[in-house]
């Protein structure tokens, strides 16, 4: 590994980091290619420890868990709260199976109903089967050709996760008094439908779970109850972060760094950049979403569509297809129905 590399990874490595104020970074391992942790961040005080997040419901990351928690002073059992960011299994998974065994309380955005009900009916085979935690109809991407391999990938199913119901939905604007501090949880919807930042203001904080990345930008909609405004939603949501004051970051997925606000900006400017990528693939004829990613370059690398992993092309197919219903919002693009139920996009005709 690289010199660049091994700094860009060393957030990754299992000691608690201590930032200031009782607050520490402790980060869970994940068995997903590219995304080697998430971060759990622990708020103490003397009568026990609040999280933000909960890591993955595998025995790697409670035992890391246990062994950070020790490292600064507490055991499992002092846990009162999780106060997780979103729905997805890295972060939800865990706080249910130490609920079970210690009692901790669970809160949760109001806004992941809809996730929690989808995901349920996906488990009991209620749902679509061409749709897989946030995999929308291939068919409808224009991508129906991988369907067969997606199939074959998910054949054996992860570990079985229990998708019980927090014990507190948590309201946009909802005031968290913590016995050191307070915490107002934002909804900030676009990664998922739910998502919330927990921003503290007095110490400058922010709390960001995926809504905002340091060295990756988060996958839109990637949830069981799709929204095929995701992409608005998480540009709204951007928007709705810079308007706070500016603070820390405090991301579930990379280093700490100085300024939310900068990378707001950075992930703006991202997106300005594939809108007008991904109206070039439309403009040279690729209609359907599957096309217009395949015409796209990926991830830092610049990498080819064709280089990327199943998982991560579906990832990127969703994407662009989110970026499409941008830009028809925008009357930049209008789009159809093929014979076979794939989404065709074409340029809009200029307005007289």
């Amino acid at each position: 590994m690289s010199h660049t590399a091994a700094d860009r990874y060393a957030w990754i490595e299992p000691d608690a980091e201590d930032l200031g104020g009782g607050v520490y970074r402790i980060p869970l391992p994940l068995p997903i290619d590219g995304l080697k942790a998430v971060n759990v961040y622990a708020i103490t005080d003397p009568g026990g420890v609040d999280l933000i997040d909960a890591g993955i419901a595998l025995v790697a990351a409670r035992e890391r868990l246990t062994a950070a928690l020790r490292q600064i002073g507490y055991e499992l059992g002092d846990v009162r709260n999780f106060f997780v960011t979103h729905i997805h299994i890295d972060h939800y998974s865990l706080a249910v199976e130490l609920r079970r065994t210690f009692g901790s309380l669970i809160s949760l955005g109001e806004g992941e109903r809809e996730n929690l009900i989808a995901i349920r009916e996906l488990i009991k085979g209620h749902g679509s089967q061409e749709r897989f935690f946030g995999f929308d109809s291939l068919r409808r991407l224009g991508a129906a050709e991988l369907e067969a391999s997606l199939a074959e990938a998910n054949r054996h199913p992860p570990a079985t996760v229990e998708w019980e119901d927090p014990d507190h939905w948590v309201a946009d604007g909802t005031g968290i008094d913590l016995r050191t501090r307070t915490l107002r949880a934002v909804h900030t919807p676009g990664h998922t439908r739910g998502h919330l930042v927990f921003h503290d203001a007095a110490a400058q904080l922010m709390f960001a779970g995926d809504h905002v990345l340091p060295q990756i930008t988060p996958s839109i909609g990637f949830e069981a109850a799709g929204s095929r405004m995701a992409l608005g939603d998480y540009l709204s949501s951007l928007g709705r972060t810079l308007a706070l004051p500016d603070a820390r970051l405090l991301p579930a997925h990379g280093p700490v760094t100085a300024s939310t606000h900068d990378r707001v900006n950075e992930l703006l400017a991202h997106h300005d950049t594939r809108l007008a990528e991904t109206f070039s693939a439309v403009q040279a004829g690729h209609a359907t979403p599957y096309e217009a990613a395949k015409a796209i370059r990926w991830t830092r690398g610049q990498r080819l569509f064709g280089e990327l992993d199943l998982f991560s092309q579906i990832l990127a197919i969703n994407e662009t297809a989110a970026h499409l219903e941008v830009l028809m919002v925008r009357g930049q693009l209008t789009r159809e129905v093929s014979a076979e139920g794939a989404d065709l996009y074409q340029v809009a005709a200029p307005q007289n």
